[in-house]
């Protein structure tokens, strides 16, 4: 987990929680137990799981600061100040650098 410095010198963390490996683990166990029927839904969502765990923390961080945005509506460009101000918005706890942080991370993993 990397933390990311605010204004006051203090670290502000955005957690990347990583239970996928775990959720696709259980899903290759729910395949292995499947009738025919079930197979086709549980191998998509296997396969989902697996490319989900996949992922790397940067790219996670960008899907959440992604996600946040969108939560308050925000659909302009990802670059911008406003997209700044649109981050904090929606997290207040960020700190100035944080969610500046944050923007170049989502910036540098592209959808």
């Amino acid at each position: 987990m990397a933390a990311l410095a605010g204004l006051s010198g203090k670290h502000h963390a955005v957690p990347v929680i990583r239970d996928a490996d775990v959720v696709a683990s259980a899903l290759r166990q729910a395949l292995a137990e499947a009738s025919p029927e079930e197979r086709p839904g549980l191998e998509r969502a296997a396969a989902l799981a697996e490319a989900t765990a996949a992922a790397t923390d940067g790219q996670m961080r960008a899907r959440w600061v992604r996600s946040r945005l969108a939560a308050v509506g925000f659909t302009g460009d990802l670059g911008s100040v406003a997209a700044v101000k649109a981050l904090r918005t929606a997290e207040p706890k960020l700190s100035l650098v944080a969610a500046v942080q944050l923007q170049k991370e989502a910036l540098n993993h592209p959808q």
